[in-house]
């Protein structure tokens, strides 16, 4: 026994991630953190993502140490086409995971175990929040979008009644205002570049908000609400957050496996890929930051005449590029053409790609993970963003942190992004020669440099992370330190 108290306390803490790709991403790579800092993880997830995330572990890239998987049913459609009925999925994770949820924690609490400490939720599986009210264990939500996207919808009875009316006509009046500044709406909003537009199209599927709100709302009740990023990044939104809610607000980012940076060939949480190598080997062969790289995103894709575009935009701005497409790969090798300066992929290890001296530049849809990856790797980026929170973050990414350009200037009335514009939105963000891209790339590197000291002992990052263990863990460290001691007496 005297051996055993010796040991030091493991505190246990529940991950609950959002089953989507970029967050159950994030969350894992949270894990990996937890753990690294003595904590036992246990990373719950659907049967369907249990067996993905199983077929991406293998020899090279075993399950991150201190972090075991157990699932629940698959109660809820499969992830594979799930952007067919995004509304639908949202409906059914918020309805019918909760159940199954209980059960499996009735289930580790008689197995032997250290008790839950607390639990770790995705803010959009926000049901995490009422189960761990009922049970006494602290619930600490983490938000995996931009703080904010988050403060925007925290906010959303300040924005104007017409933003949401869906009458309102595509163009002419209703679109007058639609640069209007958010801080002319929310008091103290820190980003002076987010515009009402930026809320857009997500703004008019009502369904959607209502689990974005619904996300957001629960934060009242949660213990702790962290954040993907990091302090540095969003500071005066953090700071006004801090104000505002009721729980602490602790940033622990950037949630990117950075960790796992060493290992060349591992494989990213769910993904499969044959020979990662190949693509490594070809970026060993090019000049220092000349090569593009495009991927934009695993969940919604541009549509089928902008992929067009961008093939023929890519192959006729002569840089090179490494092109991550998991779809229409064949339709785009067709209009790219036969090629030495570009390479298509259904999958790459991202930050290590975007870590490689040969890369210059990130054509991207700017979701979250992406966008903080970028900027842990000090790349300047083309902002392309769909849907959700990726137009709050493109821009960000152009008008606060200057670290790219906006390839939606370019757009026409329809929306749609020709050929040579791209091409030449491409050649100016590659460009060695030019001073605004001169000043891009410095930019990207100063922030580069910013993560860097986040992350590291006494950053900030750091710092919250340390914040965020002595608050699950040293209550429940201290109450398993006195039963060990009755147990020896």
């Amino acid at each position: 026994m005297a051996a055993a108290a010796a040991e030091p306390c493991r505190c246990h803490i529940l991950a609950v991630p959002f089953p989507g790709r970029g967050h159950v991403n994030a969350m894992m790579n949270l894990s990996r953190l937890l753990a690294a800092r003595g904590a036992a993880v246990t990373f719950v997830v659907t049967e369907e993502w249990l067996g993905l995330l199983r077929s991406s572990f293998s020899s090279s890239a075993p399950p991150p140490p201190g972090v075991r998987l157990r699932a629940i049913p698959n109660v809820i459609p499969s992830e594979h086409g799930r952007a067919a009925d995004h509304a639908g999925f949202l409906d059914a994770v918020a309805t019918e995971m909760e159940a199954p949820f209980e059960l499996l924690l009735d289930r580790l609490r008689e197995e032997e175990v250290p008790p839950v400490a607390a639990l770790v939720a995705d803010s959009y599986v926000s049901w995490v929040v009422g189960v761990g009210n009922r049970r006494g264990v602290p619930v600490c939500s983490l938000f995996p979008m931009s703080a904010s996207f988050f403060s925007a919808y925290y906010h959303f009875d300040s924005l104007p009644p017409r933003l949401v009316d869906e009458r309102a006509p595509a163009a002419g009046a209703a679109t007058d205002k639609s640069d209007e500044r958010l801080e002319h709406y929310i008091s103290g909003f820190a980003s002076s570049s987010v515009t009402l537009s930026d809320l857009e199209p997500l703004i008019h599927n009502m369904t959607t908000v209502n689990h974005v709100l619904a996300a957001v709302s629960s934060i009242k009740n949660a213990q702790c609400l962290l954040f993907t990023t990091m302090h540095e990044l969003e500071a005066g939104v953090i700071n006004s957050l801090r104000s505002a809610l009721p729980c602490p607000v602790l940033p622990v980012g950037p949630c990117i496996p950075y960790m796992t940076l060493e290992d060349q060939h591992s494989k990213s949480n769910g993904e499969v890929t044959t020979s990662p190598g190949d693509c490594f080997t070809w970026l060993d062969s090019q000049p220092v930051n000349s090569v593009l790289y495009v991927s934009l995103g695993s969940f919604l894709s541009v549509s089928a005449s902008q992929l067009d575009e961008i093939a023929l935009g890519l192959a006729s701005s002569g840089v090179r590029f490494l092109w991550i497409l998991r779809e229409k790969s064949s339709r785009v090798r067709e209009l790219v053409g036969d090629t030495d300066r570009g390479m298509i992929m259904a999958w790459c290890d991202q930050l290590k790609v975007l870590c490689h001296p040969s890369v210059g530049g990130f054509l991207t849809h700017c979701g979250m993970n992406s966008t903080l990856e970028a900027v842990f790797a000090g790349v300047p980026m083309l902002a392309l963003p769909l849907f959700f929170d990726q137009p709050i973050h493109g821009r960000l990414i152009v008008e606060d942190w200057k670290v790219g350009l906006a390839l939606r200037e370019w757009a026409d009335k329809d929306g749609l992004i020709g050929s040579q514009d791209i091409a030449r939105a491409v050649k100016r963000l590659m460009a060695c020669d030019e001073a605004d891209a001169k000043a891009i790339r410095r930019r990207a590197l100063e922030w580069k440099e910013v993560c860097g000291r986040a992350v590291e002992k006494g950053g900030s990052s750091y710092d919250n992370l340390s914040s965020l263990m002595q608050m699950v863990c040293a209550s429940r460290c201290t109450e398993l330190d006195q039963q060990c001691s009755k147990t020896d007496a």
